[in-house]
């Protein structure tokens, strides 16, 4: 294997760059090595890129002369996110099956309606359509029949009649659902009534298991014996540590501080600032308990000054603005403790600036100009031209948004308190917690 051609990148540009038409520095490396069909020195292009939403990738495509064979794929190269995500889909029709999928190596693909699944770790990651994902499926079965057929009738009989199930759901003529269950949270179906919310798709994310984080790589120690020395108050002091920048892997420092918010609890804010490419993130993370109640913040924005309201977001808080039709779930965007003008921000940038289907030549004309009339209500919102209502729906309970009239009650806000789900339950790994009696079972 030898590497034929590469680009020379200045110094100071990022290894992973942006895809733009415009960058005549972005070329792919090209790498001499070994066809597997044929065993022939083939060609393997490699192209290192960022897309939004899937973080930096690595695509790479492989061609060979001698026997015309060719594979393409894509790699994450990005972190891995904090918590793993499942969507689950209700296809109903061909534009459905047209929808568009980023699969990760680690994502399981299922369709429980005909009892299939693609487990993690089969297939590369892919960036394609759940038509494409059902064809190369229907390919892969189809490529092995005819030597089933001489050997063995009964299987290759059941095999077909599978297939002809698969054809039914590529052609959309069978309803079906969808599932990905990636627990690295790098996989994305798209959502074609962006920023609205898609009836049709359900966006869980979870917190992995011990099994998936070991297949994920990530180990954790167990069994350290805590100091027994009196803790430390850390109310006044800023705690450092080394990281990786999120952005461009590069050295940083995060700094992390306890804060008591006033009228409400004590969190943790986490801040980190690179220097190499000036990329700045800051992460909120309760300091208390899950409460015993659900948490729901209605705001009606009347005032330009209503936008100045501290707010803190949690991971676990979703947020939905009525007048919008829109609707974002729990886990975007993390926790933030910000204002309510920047988190309006934050939510234009994510869905607007930022949506991997709304560039290049994947994106639709009408689609486009819905996202963009979205943003202009949002710029709208924080010019103060236009009075909406702002939910902030809270299961954990550990979100908060200011009350200016503290502490009298905010005649614009309504703060109510409620039981939660069992689904929700589900979601903060509440059904399964044992909190009395598991002494006894541990002793066993």
């Amino acid at each position: 294997m030898s590497l034929l051609h590469a680009t020379e990148a200045p110094a100071t540009a990022p290894v992973f760059r942006e895809i733009s038409a415009d960058d005549d520095e972005q070329q792919p490396a090209e790498i001499e090595s070994l066809c597997m069909n044929c065993y022939q020195n083939g060609l393997t292009r490699l192209l290192l890129t960022k897309v939004p939403f899937f973080k930096e990738i690595i695509v790479s495509s492989f061609t060979c002369d001698s026997c015309s064979w060719t594979n393409t794929e894509i790699q994450s190269a990005g972190r891995i996110q904090d918590q793993g995500v499942r969507y689950s889909l209700s296809v109903r029709n061909k534009r459905d099956v047209n929808r568009e999928v980023v699969k990760t190596d680690y994502a399981t693909t299922r369709i429980p309606e005909i009892d299939f699944e693609i487990p993690a770790c089969t297939q590369k990651g892919a960036l394609t359509t759940i038509e494409g994902i059902l064809e190369r499926t229907i390919v892969g079965l189809q490529q092995e029949q005819p030597l089933r057929r001489a050997e063995n009738a009964q299987v290759a009989e059941k095999i077909d009649e599978f297939i002809t199930k698969l054809q039914s759901l590529k052609d959309g003529e069978t309803p079906f659902t969808f599932i990905i269950d990636d627990p690295s949270g790098n996989s994305f179906v798209e959502n074609p009534f962006a920023p609205q919310k898609d009836e049709a798709l359900t966006v869980t994310h979870y917190r992995r298991s011990r099994e998936q984080d070991s297949l994920l790589g990530i180990e954790t120690v167990d069994g350290q014996k805590g100091s027994e020395e009196k803790p430390e108050d850390l109310r006044d002091e800023v705690l450092q540590f080394h990281t990786n920048c999120p952005e461009c892997n590069a050295p940083a420092a995060t700094n992390m501080k306890l804060v008591q918010i006033p009228h409400f609890k004590e969190v943790i804010i986490m801040a980190t600032n690179c220097d190499a490419c000036g990329h700045r993130t800051n992460e909120v993370k309760s300091g208390g308990a899950i409460e015993p109640l659900g948490t729901r913040i209605t705001l009606h924005i009347t005032d330009p000054s209503d936008l100045t309201r501290d707010l803190l977001k949690s991971e676990t808080c979703s947020i939905s603005i009525p007048d919008l039709e829109f609707e974002l779930g729990m886990g975007a965007l993390g926790g933030k403790f910000t204002t309510l003008e920047g988190l309006l921000k934050d939510i234009r940038e994510l869905v607007v600036e930022k949506n991997p289907f709304t560039l290049g030549d994947s994106t639709t004309s009408d689609r486009k100009e819905k996202l963009q009339e979205f943003g202009k209500k949002i710029d709208q919102i924080l010019e103060g031209q236009m009075k909406a209502h702002f939910v902030l729906d809270d299961p954990a309970g550990n979100s908060y948004l200011q009350n200016v009239y503290a502490p009298e009650d905010d005649p614009e806000m309504k703060v109510e308190k409620y039981e939660r789900s069992f689904e929700q339950n589900e979601d903060l790994g509440l059904n399964d917690m044992k909190t009395e009696g598991y002494e006894e079972k541990g002793s066993c």
